[in-house]
């Protein structure tokens, strides 16, 4: 039997940032209403620590994730394909709709630039759960 919830997975280059972030949202804002799913076209060793800090913020805890390497498998099964700077790393299937969009990088940045990425993630994911006919789940804590 096929899951019948949508499927987005989010892609950046690491895998330790951006995408992270916005898989935790979108599970989070979803009450797990939609498949969730993230993964780099050259993953790092670890999540950003910042990152999970700024999303502890928020109430939600990122802190048991890993990045992890894009397959073209994740990419087909998925409805919606999210970049966030992966560029021609990210393999292209017909029917699949793909988003792009255009972050700063978290990478090696302080706390009040990563809670100015986390919020514009959280403003899209906001957006496309509202474009996937999802209502969200209830509201976050924190900020």
């Amino acid at each position: 039997m096929t899951d019948p919830r949508p499927s987005v997975l989010f892609v950046c280059v690491h895998n330790a940032g951006r995408s992270q972030m916005a898989a935790g949202l979108l599970t989070s804002l979803s009450g797990g209403a939609v498949e969730v799913r993230s993964a780099g076209s050259a993953p790092a060793d670890r999540v950003n620590p910042v990152a999970v800090e700024a999303m502890a913020e928020l109430g939600i805890d990122i802190t048991a994730e890993r990045p992890k390497v894009l397959t073209p498998e994740a990419v087909q099964t998925s409805d919606v394909v999210v970049t966030m700077g992966c560029g021609d790393a990210c393999p292209y299937f017909p029917g699949t709709r793909y988003e792009d969009w255009v972050l700063e990088d978290p990478a090696g940045q302080d706390l009040a630039m990563v809670r100015r990425v986390r919020d514009e993630i959280r403003g899209r994911v906001e957006e496309l759960l509202a474009e996937l006919g999802v209502p969200q789940a209830g509201p976050l804590s924190g900020v």
